[in-house]
């Protein structure tokens, strides 16, 4: 099945919907459980996208946006596919208590939610914004 990002990447070419190095896919209820388990030590960001909405599109930008300019000491962001990894996002959305919306960004601090946006919410700068100072 040909998704939307596959045929705008078709059409327009791969920069227009940028493949970041700088998330890690979640693809297994391990790699979840592992993820959360990160978040007790340092915060990450957990990004649920959907590849076939265009405004999930356009978060995916921003995301990427903040994750190829993240230092080392920033969160690593972590992005699960909602419709290819629909049970991995429902447990997500379990786990946490937060109500599902895609595309949505979720901030986790000590396996708790600090922060989340959703749909034209997830900009770069927010998620900057959002980030707790490092000491």
């Amino acid at each position: 099945m040909l998704t939307l990002s596959h045929a705008l990447r078709a059409i327009f070419g791969a920069k227009l919907i940028p493949e970041s190095l700088n998330m890690q896919k979640l693809t297994s209820l391990d790699g979840w459980t592992a993820c959360l388990e990160a978040s007790r030590t340092r915060p990450v960001l957990v990004f649920k996208h959907s590849t076939s909405c265009p405004i999930s599109t356009e978060a995916h930008r921003q995301v990427a946006a903040y994750a190829e300019s993240a230092a080392e000491s920033d969160p690593p962001v972590y992005m699960v596919r909602v419709i290819e990894e629909r049970p991995i996002s429902n447990q997500i959305a379990d786990d946490l208590g937060l109500q599902h919306k895609s595309p949505q960004l979720i901030l986790l601090q000590d396996g708790r939610p600090a922060w989340n946006a959703s749909h034209y919410g997830i900009q770069a700068k927010a998620i900057r914004d959002a980030i707790p100072a490092q000491t």
